[in-house]
């Protein structure tokens, strides 16, 4: 099929779109990128994605950033097991899940963000600490909310895998990583856990990627 994915181990972005190629069956290339190290920000780079940001994903020559936007992609190209549920409600709560990650969590505690904060505006590791520790219990209040209203003790949205769980994993990871209290999340932990035991998802782990530190 040609697909060669941009990656680096710890992003949550691009885990989010190995664990879906991984849900697919589709074999894929990797190419790493070492975001500490600024590979990402070179010339040669940019032609791939303006955005400077991994994932990207090059299908026969065409290029896709966004990880959900890819995702979406990868669901429509091979359906099976499919991503989004039947129904236009469940497709609407399964996105405004993933969204949640995707758009109010992740993009304030990724690492540009993390290193603005320390580089340009100068405050310290506490206030840095204090910042994700924040961002992540805004966000992992409103999933548990959500994922008692829509999930099961095992799936954030019914009982099949969606793009709603293959969000909230790579999630889950970096808050562990961050140290975050995540005991006032049962439901979302539990899916996480349960989630966690599946090939796919484990597979996609940073520390088994090529580039793992």
């Amino acid at each position: 099929m040609g697909l060669t994915l941009y990656s680096y181990f710890r992003s949550s972005a691009a885990y989010r779109v190995r664990i879906a190629l991984n849900l697919k069956g589709l074999r894929y290339d990797v190419i790493t990128k070492a975001l500490r190290q600024g590979e990402h920000r070179l010339p040669a780079f940019a032609e791939l994605n303006p955005q400077r940001l991994v994932p990207v994903l090059d299908h026969a020559g065409d290029l896709f950033s966004q990880s959900l936007a890819i995702i979406e992609y990868l669901d429509e190209l091979e359906p099976e097991p499919p991503l989004l549920p039947d129904s236009p409600q469940g497709r609407a709560f399964v996105r405004a899940m993933a969204l949640v990650v995707a758009c109010e969590m992740h993009p304030l505690c990724n690492l540009r963000v993390l290193q603005y904060l320390r580089n340009e505006l100068g405050h310290d590791e506490s206030a840095v600490s204090a910042w994700y520790r924040h961002w992540m219990e805004e966000g992992f209040t409103a999933l548990e909310a959500l994922v008692r209203r829509y999930g099961s003790a095992h799936r954030c949205f019914g009982d099949a895998v969606t793009l709603a769980d293959v969000c909230l994993l790579p999630q889950v990871y970096n808050a562990k990583r961050f140290d975050c209290d995540l005991t006032p999340y049962p439901a979302v932990t539990a899916v996480a856990a349960a989630l966690e035991s599946l090939p796919a998802f484990a597979d996609a782990r940073p520390e088994l990627q090529p580039d793992a530190e």
